[in-house]
């Protein structure tokens, strides 16, 4: 059959309270213009983020109903333990309550100021939590990201070149560790290729550097294996995942996203040593190494949400949905980073609206546009998230790109949803020329896009 269907049937819904053009339009300004300070209630279809916001299936609420709340050395935990293991294959594993906490906690542990810490891509909180410790974040992306309309397969690749250099220049110990994103977030949602990820493993031991991967949507990055790259056609995700990480000496982990979960995260690794000294810093701040800031029904949650990502049937649905909005989009003309990405669609704002600078964040003005139009939240992935201030000269830099990114939370949508989005995206894209950027007003010193407010130009 030609037409995908989602391999689910609904068994629970939530309503959506429908909203007016006047009504989001009085709403927006309330919320400073930062689509982040809106209510949810007041948000109809929201692509802000995938992050802990996808439907939880049948099998996961009945491990929800089992959940084992023992302070110490629950059956859940054990459980969990054993999902990751088995799928992750690292020896050691620190359950946390998300992906940011595991991050903190393996910074904390392993880098010191003035060390660098290189990636294909850092995401927001990663750069964030490296910066903190005063250690320096550096994105290594492969060339044939800087092209945003090149549909290459493999965009979320580690540039090798650039890597290799960067370890041969440092003095030992300047480098901590390399950390690897699958899939690239910040590069678009793009995969990156087994190829990559061995190679870039192999220059990491060549210079005796831990290579850890960011691995919250590694399901969806083995899927595009199995698509994309020769000799995984036939190849089980599960074990292409398994592949994956044996190339690496460790991982954070989001379970918000390739986790099926809507809360939870874990840090693991082969280190036994540094295992020590990362559970001492747990037990300080998220808890009990056995349940890590988690209850032990989120325990069981991830436990089953793991395995169910893995499926090929779901992640076939997944990624050809995501693509059926790129592709729609595209077609009216929409500027989108191509090939379509795993968990979203990113325009790029910088072409829809060329009329505004930079520094003016036409990310901000399309955030907000499709807000106004249609109710949608997105998020802008720009000189807002990811600008820089010149240490000599003090001025603000942008960012690389200005994009936006639609995140598609899972198993949450209908296609009829979708094609709503994609009306208010065309809708928005015909008046492109009468659009406006926006100023900051007020922006905290770290992670400004979480809380800054903004006032139209």
């Amino acid at each position: 059959m030609r037409t995908i269907i989602e391999p689910f049937r609904i068994k629970a819904i939530e309503p959506i309270r429908m909203t007016s053009r006047d009504e989001r339009e009085k709403l927006i300004q309330e919320a400073a213009y930062n689509v982040f300070l809106l209510p949810a209630r007041d948000v109809l279809i929201d692509l802000l983020t995938d992050s802990g916001t996808g439907a939880m299936s049948a099998a996961q609420w009945a491990g929800i109903m089992r959940g084992d709340e023992s302070y110490a050395g629950s059956d859940s935990y054990y459980r969990f333990e054993n999902a990751v293991k088995d799928i992750f294959g690292f020896s050691h594993v620190i359950p946390t309550h998300q992906g940011r906490a595991a991050e903190r906690i393996l910074f904390s542990t392993v880098c010191s100021t003035g060390q660098t810490v290189p990636s294909n891509s850092h995401f927001d909180t990663t750069r964030a939590n490296i910066a903190y410790v005063g250690a320096e974040p550096v994105d290594l992306p492969c060339v044939e990201s800087r092209v945003l309309a090149d549909p290459h397969p493999f965009k979320g690749d580690m540039n090798l070149e650039a890597l290799q250099h960067l370890l041969e220049q440092c003095e030992p110990g300047k480098v901590p560790l390399v950390m690897l994103t699958i899939t690239n977030n910040s590069g678009g949602g793009q995969p990156v290729s087994m190829a990559n990820i061995r190679a870039t493993s192999k220059i990491c031991r060549k210079h005796k550097v831990p290579l850890y991967i960011d691995a919250c949507r590694f399901a969806e990055n083995a899927y595009f294996i199995k698509q994309r790259e020769r000799g995984y056609e036939d190849v089980a995700l599960i074990d292409i995942a398994r592949e994956m990480f044996s190339c690496a000496d460790g991982c954070t982990m989001s379970a918000k996203k390739d986790g099926m979960a809507n809360i939870g995260g874990f840090l693991a690794s082969n280190d036994e040593q540094l295992t020590r000294e990362e559970r001492n810093l747990l037990i300080l701040t998220e808890g009990f190494p056995t349940y890590g800031g988690l209850a032990g029904r989120d325990l069981e949650a991830i436990a089953v949400g793991l395995y169910e990502a893995l499926e090929l049937d779901y992640q076939h649905y997944r990624i050809i949905s995501t693509e059926y909005l790129g592709q729609h989009i595209a077609a009216a003309g929409v500027p989108i980073v191509q090939p379509p990405g795993g968990h979203a669609i990113y325009i790029d704002a910088a072409s829809f609206c060329p009329q505004i600078a930079p520094l003016e964040y036409p990310g901000i003005t399309l955030t907000v546009e499709l807000y106004r139009e249609a109710g949608v939240r997105a998020v802008e992935i720009g000189s807002v998230m990811f600008g820089s201030v010149d240490t000599e000269s003090g001025q603000e830099q942008p960012a690389p790109n200005e994009l936006v990114r639609l995140a598609i939370p899972r198993r949450v949508y209908t296609q009829s949803h979708i094609d709503y989005v994609v009306e208010a995206i065309v809708n928005v894209f015909e008046r492109r020329d009468a659009l406006k950027g926006y100023r900051i007003i007020e922006q905290p010193a770290l992670l400004r896009h979480f809380s800054a407010h903004f006032a139209p130009l």
